[in-house]
């Protein structure tokens, strides 16, 4: 499973949103609602599952599937 579904994956069932839904150029605040406790959260899971230190700051700021999927290569490439 590449960087960007597994993503999905997480998000999807964390958030309780179909995977379908999780466009990859989409701003998950924006478009689904996603609040700051629920990007925290997200930050979290995505952490335990890819097993990397992320930035809770560069993830909200930077918050489509495709911003995400980036930043977690570039920490797991590290």
């Amino acid at each position: 499973m590449d960087t960007k579904a597994k993503v999905k994956e997480v998000l999807s069932s964390l958030l309780k949103v179909k995977v379908e839904e999780l466009k990859d150029d989409m701003s998950l605040q924006e478009s689904i609602g996603v609040d700051s406790t629920e990007m925290v959260e997200s930050v979290i899971a995505l952490e335990k599952a890819f097993g990397v230190k992320l930035n809770v700051k560069e993830i909200t700021k930077n918050s489509s599937i495709n911003d995400i999927a980036n930043n977690i290569q570039s920490k797991s490439a590290k």
